[in-house]
């Protein structure tokens, strides 16, 4: 005990030789270790906190699990009876609300200004939906916003929108569905197109000849073989296929239809159809002679005018967005976003909201258990690409935090090897004497390796303890700074007037750990020199 008790006395004495709190050296070492720590509490209980905060919100308006219904295994279609299929799935345990889903682009134009934007409904009748939006308003910079969009054309838009535009509540937007664009290209493209009859001439001239030729006349029926089935059908679907006029389509449409009622005969490799059949196909084929394009054109363009007119909105809210995330520039009610989306009563998918969304996973596998249906795809939010990208994102900058910072403390540590380097040189001739009078070398490792430990149990605990200070009062230094022109963590860009923090006990207990281990591992290679150091040698000051 003696012997321990001696080794941290002269440990002390060499960290204050002039009995003051520290000598300076030591002081630089504190300061250096303790930066490095004050850094690293910081950063990470931002990090954290504002990966809690923009999950927080994200989970306020997404659904926790989203279903869609692909019959075919392969592309999604809208869902009519989605209601049937809500009512069934709210009696699912764990889930608390069941809603529609749509999500889709359109071109926004404000004042003959147009950009290009995502919109996403919200069922206004669901508590949890409004509620969930009202808990990311940007009350500060648009005091009067509000998420009751009722069932009138009112819609909560992004301040990355509201910026961009210079709009805010009470403003009003015009917007105009990129499907609608998709289908003005399609038709323009349409009327620039010659006619089936001429364009498709020689197709339609050898259907014609194999109907003619082929299609005989078979007791009550008619029948044709196999091959001259699939020579006339084939030719007429790559019509169909390249996207005729409407009524031109149309016509193809019913005469593809009357050839798929045939009945099969492998045995025999004969297409047997009614007796009048080769004569209403051949009917059908004269109506392609008889269409005019000119009118055709202009009653398809007529109809565009409708079709394309923009939908005039109300803003009544503005949502802080954050650029850490990807969010819809606009909300809107269901029945806009239906309307705009030209989806009628359907809905794109079916959005569940859980009493907990954290057993997404588990109440997903409930619900496609039972559903007792095939064609849905059960996807919890965790799963959903944004939520995935924002998640890796995160922790990619978590990782380069802790790798770039944790160089301050590392620094910090072979700054202190340096200093005990320095103190085992000048204290060579007390080294000398301490052997002389029998210390043994774990006496004199001790010495250093406690100066070492001290060092880095005061850098490690004032680093946390500013650290947390700086935490819970970083809205007054931000306010601080806003106040000289610097905002390192503008709210244009995070979406967040006041800095989030979370703190993490675990982590910061691990920091702080750490940068004392670090600092004790500094000083035991001077140490282990001092202990090999010759005392004959260290005597006579060679």
């Amino acid at each position: 005990m003696a012997r321990r008790s001696f080794s941290l006395m002269l440990a002390w004495r060499y960290l204050n030789p002039r009995r003051a709190l520290l000598s300076a050296v030591a002081m630089i070492s504190v300061i250096g270790v303790m930066l490095g720590v004050l850094a690293l509490v910081v950063v990470m209980s931002v990090y954290s906190g504002m990966e809690r905060e923009v999950k927080q919100r994200f989970l306020g308006f997404i659904p926790h699990i989203r279903l869609d219904y692909a019959p075919d295994g392969f592309q999604f279609q809208s869902i009519g009876d989605w209601r049937r299929i809500a009512g069934k799935v709210s009696q699912v345990e764990g889930v608390a609300e069941v809603g529609p889903v749509i999500q889709d682009t359109m071109l926004i134009d404000v004042e003959e200004r147009r950009l290009p934007g995502t919109f996403q409904a919200v069922d206004t009748s669901s508590e949890a939906a409004v509620k969930g939006l009202e808990a990311m308003l940007d009350m500060e910079l648009h005091p009067e916003s509000t998420a009751d969009m009722g069932i009138d054309d009112r819609v909560v838009v992004s301040s990355r929108l509201a910026r961009q535009f210079d709009i805010g509540v009470g403003s009003k937007i015009s917007l105009l569905t990129m499907r609608n664009l998709r289908e003005v290209e399609r038709v323009f493209s349409v009327t620039e197109q010659p006619p089936v009859r001429e364009k498709f001439k020689e197709e339609l001239a050898k259907v014609r000849e194999v109907a003619e030729r082929g299609w005989k006349k078979d007791g009550a029926g008619s029948v044709m073989s196999t091959d001259d089935f699939n020579a006339m059908y084939v030719p007429l679907q790559a019509i169909l296929d390249a996207g005729p006029r409407d009524a031109e389509g149309e016509i193809v449409f019913n005469a593809l239809g009357l050839l798929d009622v045939a009945e099969n005969d492998e045995a025999k490799r004969l297409q047997r159809l009614g007796p009048d059949s080769k004569e209403e196909f051949l009917k059908i084929l004269d109506e392609l002679n008889t269409t005019d394009p000119e009118k055709l054109d202009a009653e398809a363009l007529r109809n565009i005018k409708e079709f394309v007119l923009p939908k005039e909105a109300e803003v009544v809210g503005v949502y802080a967005a954050s650029q850490m995330a990807l969010t819809p520039d606009v909300f809107m009610p269901l029945h806009l976003a239906q309307e705009l989306a030209g989806l009628g009563e359907e809905v794109q998918a079916i959005g569940v909201r859980l009493h907990d969304p954290y057993l997404a996973r588990e109440v997903a596998e409930r619900i496609a258990n039972s559903l007792g249906e095939e064609g849905w795809y059960v996807q919890p939010w965790m799963d959903v690409e944004s939520m995935r990208q924002f998640s890796i994102l995160i922790e990619q900058q978590r990782v380069m935090m802790y790798f770039v910072l944790s160089f301050i403390v590392l620094v910090s540590a072979f700054s202190m090897t340096a200093v005990m380097f320095t103190v085992t040189i000048q204290k060579r001739r007390e080294i000398g004497v301490m052997k002389a009078l029998g210390a043994a070398p774990g006496q004199i490792v001790r010495v250093f390796v406690y100066q070492g430990m001290v060092l880095g149990v005061l850098g490690a605990l004032t680093g946390v303890g500013l650290g947390l200070l700086v935490i819970a009062f970083r809205e007054g230094i931000q306010r601080a700074l806003r106040g000289v022109g610097f905002d390192p963590f503008p709210a244009s860009f995070n979406g967040f007037s006041v800095l989030p923090a979370h703190v993490n006990p675990t982590e910061v207990v691990i920091i702080g750990v750490a940068a004392f281990l670090l600092c004790t591992a500094a000083a035991l290679l001077p140490a282990w020199f001092a202990a090999r150091s010759d005392a004959a040698r260290s005597l006579r000051n060679l």
